[in-house]
C-alpha cells in the first residue's frame, strides 16, 4: 500500500495564513472597487492586444498540453489551464501595481491586494486543488512558490512591454497612465525584448519540469 507524505504543519499554516490573507484583500477591493486597475475597461484593453493574446496562448496552450506528461504528478489539464489564465489575466496587474505601490505611487492595500492575487495564481489554487484531489499536500510547495514566482514575474514584465519615443522600451507601469491601450503596431518596436523573455519563460518550465526529484 502506498505510504503517504506526512502531514506538514508548517505547509498548513501557509494555507491559513494566505488564505486569511486573500479574503482580506477581497474586502479590500470589494470596498474600492473604483481604485483598482483591472476593474476599469483599459485594463482589459490593455492585456488583450493581438500580440499578448497570441503569445500567451501560445504558452498556456503548450504547458497545459504537457503537463500530464512532464513528471510530475502534481500537474495535470485542469491546473495547468487554470493557472495559466489566471496569470495571463492578472500577471499584467499584480507586477505593476506591486512596483508603483512600492515607489508610493499606490496605495499600500494595492500593493497587498496585487501580492495576494499574486500568491493565490502561483501557490494557494494550486495548493487546494492538490488537497481536494488527492487528500494529502505536495511536499514540493516551497519550492513550487519559488518556480512559479519567476514565471509569473516574467509574464507580468512581458505583458508590460512599452515603446515611447522618448525613452525607447520600457515596461508600460512606469508610465504615469498605465494602465493605457497601447495605439499602433508596438509589437515590432518590443520585438526583441519579448522574444527574450519568452525564451527565459520556455527556459524556466523546461528546468522545472524535465527533473521532479523524488517524483520519478
Amino acid at each position: 500500500m502506498e505510504r503517504r507524505a506526512p502531514m506538514n504543519a508548517y505547509y498548513f499554516l501557509f494555507i491559513a495564513v494566505t488564505t486569511i490573507a486573500c479574503v482580506i484583500s477581497t474586502i479590500l477591493y470589494i470596498r474600492d472597487k473604483e481604485a483598482f486597475a483591472f476593474s476599469h475597461r483599459n485594463y482589459w484593453r490593455f492585456i488583450f492586444v493581438p500580440w499578448k493574446v497570441v503569445m500567451f496562448s501560445i504558452a498556456g496552450i503548450g504547458l497545459t498540453l504537457i503537463a500530464p506528461y512532464t513528471g510530475d504528478p502534481t500537474w495535470d489539464y485542469f491546473d495547468a489551464a487554470v493557472m495559466s489564465i489566471l496569470c495571463y489575466l492578472s500577471a499584467p496587474w499584480a507586477v505593476g501595481a506591486i512596483y508603483k505601490s512600492a515607489r508610493r505611487e499606490l496605495p499600500v492595500k494595492q500593493g497587498f491586494v496585487a501580492l495576494c492575487v499574486w500568491m493565490f495564481t502561483v501557490s494557494l489554487f494550486y495548493e487546494l486543488y492538490l488537497l481536494a484531489r488527492d487528500g494529502t499536500y505536495n511536499p514540493l510547495w516551497i519550492p513550487n512558490i519559488f518556480a512559479s514566482s519567476s514565471l509569473y514575474a516574467m509574464a507580468g514584465l512581458l505583458a508590460n512591454l512599452h515603446w515611447t519615443p522618448e525613452r525607447g522600451t520600457i515596461f508600460a507601469f512606469m508610465e504615469k497612465d498605465w494602465p493605457s491601450p497601447i495605439p499602433g503596431p508596438m509589437f515590432r518596436k518590443v520585438m526583441w525584448f519579448a522574444l527574450i523573455l519568452a525564451s527565459l519563460v520556455g527556459l524556466l518550465v523546461l528546468l522545472f519540469l524535465v527533473d521532479i526529484p523524488g517524483y520519478r
